[in-house]
């Protein structure tokens, strides 16, 4: 499937893997992709979030979104409130967890972050991103995935990735109208 993909995709892939490197995480996951989109430039994918008006200040608050549901052992603010309805206070057990073992415990991340010695690899997220993004990619008569199709499959799958996204004003339905839209304005 990697030999379908566009420089941009496979340096997004290449991110997220640093991404992952650099937090110790034991896998790839969806949101070491999205943190990966959002240091490229010159993209299709970053053209259209900067056409949604994600950019500068508003990338870091993506990335502060990311961390924090990283703190909450990956939870989405869905998550979150579900667990909230049945009288489990999500918060207060970080701040628990946190008191004793430290800030970040529950992200999954590791102290050691030199304790890896082989490649990263790719959590069911992730996995299901990157094969969302070949599926996009054939729906539109693309012949390769570039770096928008796996931002718009991180808009389909259900998730931190998404939910942060939409929590930004980055839907599914806006970025096919901006890549895919009425033909006078297509990215790239």
């Amino acid at each position: 499937m990697f030999e379908r993909f566009t420089k941009d995709a496979r340096e997004v892939v290449r991110g997220a893997v640093g991404q992952a490197e650099r937090t110790g995480a034991p896998c790839v996951e969806a949101e070491h992709l999205l943190l990966a989109l959002l240091e490229r430039e010159g993209s299709r994918a970053s053209f259209a979030l900067a056409s949604l008006g994600l950019s500068g200040e508003r990338r870091t608050s993506v990335r502060q979104a990311v961390a924090e549901a990283r703190r909450r052992a990956g939870l989405s603010q869905a998550d979150t409130d579900a667990l909230a309805g049945l009288g489990i206070d999500v918060p207060e057990i970080v701040a628990r967890v946190e008191e004793v073992h430290g800030v970040g415990a529950m992200s999954g991340d590791r102290e050691d972050k030199g304790w890896w010695s082989g490649r990263r690899t790719f959590g069911r997220g992730a996995k299901q991103v990157l094969e969302r993004s070949l599926r996009t990619a054939v729906a539109h008569g693309d012949r390769h995935i570039g770096d928008e199709h796996i931002l718009l499959a991180l808009t389909i799958r259900p998730g931190v990735a998404g939910e942060v996204l939409a929590g930004h004003g980055v839907t599914h339905e806006q970025l096919i109208r901006i890549l895919y839209g009425d033909g006078q304005a297509k990215a790239g």
